[in-house]
């Protein structure tokens, strides 16, 4: 089985939005934030409901960046968003020692026990006695995680080797704002789907993987997640602009082509995914469902677009420009065109059938700094 194939398949199985694995940062925690804000304009999610969610978002952002591991184990830090019928689910993954596991889950299970307004009790009692360092106030950052949604907090470790384990913080939240569970009461909540995730990535060098509607707020806040996320490594800026130029063609792509609502829902949601194979080495990879009958035509494209070297790109992009400028609703090959400048070697597709009106339609490209 492909790797897309399998990364689409673990995210419909979670209800998975977007994930996110590397280094949680001060500077990408306005993105991540922003990111879910976007996708939530278009529900109907409540005012109290988003508030609530963002302020658990911006308390677990915090935690990983603080306690993250980062000489060793950094980037594994894991975001996830996901969207269900009881609501938003906001996932937060990274690395701890394993010394720190009984004060932390000490710490957890109190805060579980508690009715809410003992919660709130403890929380005052907490922000008057409390000495804050660098990494926060014993225990605050979880209680006001579990003050704003008034609900028990999801967790679990998962060992990694002799002295690290993972830890791993979920919460879902209503559109009232409530926390919610769906499943039964008394079952232990399991990480070891999100570590699978991890894993996955980590094998495959993923960075970042979106699979959602594509509004064009959303689409800008992955262009700008990703062009942060890129400005704070040490990447040559020849590369930083191929990569977001490519990415920015996509994301255009996917936005203009896929259908939107309940059938990509039912048959298949866009996808974009985003590999660091190696220093310098991007592979960008996304996915739409597209009507069969558009099939042949855009096949013909990228066949005469793979089969053309680099001067004759040229001449095939002046030829796009004037048929673009003819005719505004003309989409032609320009972006298939321009992403083959500027990647290296071809642009890998498939088409998988789903049914009789569609299939889904996969485009992978390699950019290697030079």
């Amino acid at each position: 089985m492909s790797l897309t194939r399998t990364i689409r398949e673990k995210m419909a199985e979670g209800n998975l939005m977007f994930v996110y694995r590397g280094i949680v940062t001060s500077e990408n925690t306005s993105s991540l934030l922003t990111l879910l804000e976007k996708e939530m304009e278009s529900t109907e999610f409540g005012f109290l409901g988003r508030k609530r969610l963002f302020m658990f978002v911006l308390e677990s952002l915090q935690n990983v960046s603080r306690h993250s591991n980062r000489d060793k184990h950094a980037d594994m830090s894991l975001v996830i968003y996901s969207k269900t019928p009881d609501g938003y689910t906001v996932t937060t993954g990274n690395v701890i020692e394993k010394t720190q596991i009984e004060g932390l889950k000490t710490k957890l299970d109190e805060i579980n026990r508690m009715d809410p307004e003992m919660i709130r009790t403890i929380y005052r009692e907490k922000l008057n006695t409390t000495k804050f360092s660098s990494k926060g106030g014993a225990g605050l950052g979880l209680i006001e995680m579990a003050k704003k949604t008034g609900n028990k907090l999801d967790y679990d470790f998962i060992d990694i080797d002799e002295k690290y384990s993972y830890f791993i913080l979920s919460k879902t939240v209503d559109a009232s704002g409530t926390g919610s569970v769906s499943r039964p009461s008394l079952s232990k909540f399991e990480g070891q789907a999100i570590i699978d995730i991890e894993r996955l990535m980590g094998l495959n060098n993923i960075n970042l993987i979106w699979s959602g509607h594509f509004s064009s707020d959303v689409r800008k806040e992955v262009l700008d997640f990703t062009e942060t996320g890129l400005s704070e490594k040490s990447i040559k800026s020849s590369v930083r602009r191929k990569v977001f130029g490519i990415l920015v063609e996509a994301l255009d792509n996917v936005a203009k082509h896929s259908p939107a609502g309940a059938d990509a829902e039912k048959y298949g949601m866009p996808l974009v995914m985003i590999q660091l194979e190696g220093e310098n080495y991007y592979t960008i990879t996304t996915g739409n469902l597209i009507d069969n009958d558009k099939i042949l035509p855009l096949k013909e494209k990228l066949d005469i677009i793979n089969s053309t070297d680099r001067e004759g790109l040229k001449n095939l992009l002046k030829e796009s420009l004037r048929n673009q400028m003819l005719s505004s609703e003309s989409t032609g090959n320009l972006g298939l065109v321009e992403m083959a400048r500027k990647s290296e070697g071809k642009l890998d597709y498939t088409f998988e059938p789903v049914n009789e009106r569609y299939s889904y339609f996969t485009l992978t490209i390699r950019i290697l700094g030079n």
